[in-house]
């Protein structure tokens, strides 16, 4: 049946509006541009362009909504849908508060709809591939993950940078290592606007040994999309802007002697091996996430990135937030 409505149509909404609408499921697209709405009319002759919101939440063809806005609207856009009995899919980051996320995952709750968030990574066949490297112990104990997030990209001027890009690294690293995290800590300096962070680094604790290290930028003159996952055993590098090698397992590492009969006896041994690249058959990750949000709505069930499991990214996200604006360690 085509009972999805896409809310939002502009950078991203677009390619949500083509995926939706391959799945045979697009009724409606509602935006208040009226140039891209024409375009979208064109290009998908068969849907409906809207410009008023409230329309959509009284169509009773509608069973699902969208929400592909700036995230500042995310909040009242998700609570207007659930009331009015709406199924959604809001993209990241959910909501800028934990506050706002845990009221929208009992409104859901309450309501018995699909509350679910596009953390699109995670449906991602290399980050899943990189997870399952993980879980086999191949690369041993985890130490530390290293990600960067960086380009010469949009400017938003309703959230930083860190709001704006870091949502997708802390969701992978959340789904890689399955821990809950102690304590996070973050930096970051604004140029362009005053109070909106163009570069920002942060540092998470998880209880247990790992630890993880996240930079983003909006102002890098090339596009970096790369995380390192470093082990005892060996380590792992997923980068999402190479073609062919998106994920790559080094036999490289530390090695530890002690003989602590004699402090001379302590060493580091460098250890170098093979370099592997795993075959993935990959396919389009907002392809899978849409499908799943159709099957979500069909069938009644949770999805693999609920409202719910998203709760702990928002946590981190804003924990870090408050220590940019703080300058201190902020305990989770």
């Amino acid at each position: 049946m085509k009972n999805i409505a896409i809310i939002g149509c502009g950078y991203w909404g677009k390619n949500l509006v083509r995926n939706f609408y391959k799945l045979g499921v697009l009724n409606t697209v509602c935006d208040s541009d009226d140039n891209l709405l024409n375009k979208l009319k064109e290009n998908y002759p068969d849907i409906k362009c809207e410009k008023n919101f409230n329309k959509i939440l009284s169509d009773k063809n509608i069973a699902g909504v969208v929400i592909s806005t700036p995230a500042s609207s995310h909040y009242e856009l998700v609570k207007k849908s659930l009331e009015n009995g709406k199924n959604v899919l809001v993209e990241k980051p959910f909501t800028t508060s934990v506050k706002e996320a845990e009221e929208l995952v009992k409104l859901a709750k309450n309501k018995k709809l699909i509350l679910m968030v596009g953390f699109t990574f995670l449906y991602n066949a290399a980050v899943i591939k990189v997870k399952e490297i993980i879980d086999s112990g191949e690369l041993g104990d985890i130490y530390y993950v290293c990600s960067q997030r960086l380009n010469l990209g949009i400017v938003r001027k309703d959230v930083n940078a860190w709001w704006n890009l870091a949502p997708h690294d802390v969701s992978i690293i959340l789904y890689w290592i399955s821990q809950k995290v102690k304590f996070v800590s973050g930096f970051g300096i604004s140029f362009l606007q005053k109070g909106i962070e163009d570069v920002v680094t942060a540092n998470i604790k998880f209880d247990n040994l790992p630890a993880a290290f996240i930079h983003v930028s909006w102002l890098n003159p090339s596009k970096v999309r790369q995380m390192a996952v470093i082990g005892s055993k060996k380590m792992a590098i997923y980068d999402d802007v190479s073609t062919d090698r998106k994920v790559q397992v080094y036999d490289k590492g530390v090695d530890k002697f002690e003989d602590f009969n004699s402090f001379d006896q302590f060493q580091l041994i460098h250890r170098a091996g093979d370099v592997y690249v795993p075959k993935i058959d990959f396919k389009e990750p907002l392809e899978i996430e849409a499908k799943h949000f159709v099957d979500c709505i069909k069938n009644k069930k949770q999805p693999f990135t609920s409202g719910e499991k998203s709760l702990p990214v928002v946590n981190v996200l804003e924990g870090v937030e408050k220590s940019i604006k703080q300058g201190k360690t902020i305990n989770l």
